[in-house]
């Protein structure tokens, strides 16, 4: 099962980093104020990049480097990836 990291931009401007199996659903959750703690009440959401990850160890660890770069980086990033990846889901 591929696992999937991926960074949103909240209401706020802010952004969030996770992971999950099931990125359509995730997104939905966070929109509906059921998603991680820290997205509940800065909805709506949108995705701004995603990575496939073999699995949720892969995830993991994906996903801890990203939350260790600075939002300059990950705006770096996240401009590198595709048009398809800048795409909200949902």
């Amino acid at each position: 099962m591929a696992y999937w990291v991926y960074i949103l931009r909240c209401a706020d401007g802010t952004l969030y980093t996770g992971i999950t199996n099931d990125l359509a659903r995730r997104i939905a959750l966070h929109n509906d104020g059921r998603g991680a703690r820290y997205t509940r009440g800065r909805g709506p959401v949108a995705l701004l990049y995603r990575e496939a990850c073999p699995d949720r160890a892969a995830a993991s660890r994906r996903e801890y480097a990203i939350k260790r770069m600075s939002r300059a980086d990950k705006l770096r990033l996240i401009a590198a990836g595709s048009s398809e990846e800048t795409t909200p889901l949902g």
